[in-house]
């Protein structure tokens, strides 16, 4: 008996699959599920400018994969940023849907 039935095609979140925004949610999800890491270190620990980290950043915020808060640090002004559980759960649906693709 032969199984017509189409193969299953896997999708890659566009939101996660741009190389920076793969980047940053890749850095993010070794945190804690609570964790967050200033704006400074995570744009040093990826090498990204301060402009192009942020326009990634709003957009995973608008898909609601990241959280930005901004607050103060005695007198200083702070920007902290971590991933959130809809986008602890996107990455991991983005790597399992990325294996299935590198091993049907």
């Amino acid at each position: 008996m032969s199984d017509n039935s189409e193969p299953l095609v896997t999708e890659l979140d566009p939101v996660i699959h741009a190389q920076a925004r793969l980047r940053v949610v890749s850095a993010l999800s070794v945190l804690g599920e609570h964790d967050r890491i200033t704006f400074p270190q995570l744009q040093e620990s990826l090498r990204m400018t301060a402009g192009n980290l942020s326009v990634h950043l709003r957009k995973l915020e608008d898909a609601g994969y990241v959280e930005v808060t901004k607050t103060h640090q005695g007198r200083t002004p702070a920007t902290l940023v971590r991933l959130t559980r809809r986008g602890r759960l996107a990455f991991d649906d983005y790597t399992a849907a990325l294996r299935a693709l590198l091993n049907p």
